[in-house]
């Protein structure tokens, strides 16, 4: 079965938000997931999109997402792209659906003049073999950092006193 990659558009929003807490089930982090169909709306298809998203389809259905947003490199001086979420429904692993999602993610990037596509897996994640099939390379000399809860809130506090 062919796999057609397009644009998400308003009706694939459901869908979408299901596959991010599909996602985060898999990832073991299900509480940690709070997206909402209005949130995600918002952040599409408000008056100043910041995040975009791919929704791959095999015989009309939806069955996996990539969820993107533009970086910017200050020492290439051009954007690139940080792909936060690649999901492919369970049932159509191994149908081509998340080759085609990349595909197109690296097609924006090429026409675009984007010179990087790049994303986190965790560990554990058998994907991990996929992407490297695909000539993707763990980054070992950046390790991500992240601020968040009462470290963040603290952290904010210190730049109001």
């Amino acid at each position: 079965m062919s796999v057609e990659v397009i644009e998400a558009r308003d009706e694939d929003v459901e869908a979408i938000v299901a596959m991010v807490h599909e996602l985060a089930e898999f990832e073991k982090a299900a509480e940690e997931c709070h997206l909402t169909a209005e949130q995600l709306r918002a952040a599409l298809f408000g008056p100043a999109p910041a995040v975009f998203c791919h929704v791959a389809r095999t015989g009309g259905e939806t069955v996996g997402m990539a969820l993107w947003f533009r970086t910017f490199s200050t020492w290439e001086g051009v954007h690139g792209i940080y792909l936060e979420d690649l999901y492919v429904r369970p049932g159509a692993r191994g149908t081509g659906a998340g080759k085609a999602l990349i595909a197109n993610l690296a097609r924006i990037c090429v026409e675009s003049g984007y010179p990087r596509l790049e994303w986190s897996v965790l560990d554990w994640n058998p994907a991990r073999g996929f992407y490297e099939a695909l000539g993707a390379r763990h980054k070992s000399d950046w390790l991500p950092y992240r601020l968040s809860g009462d470290a963040l809130a603290a952290t904010a506090r210190a730049a109001t006193s």
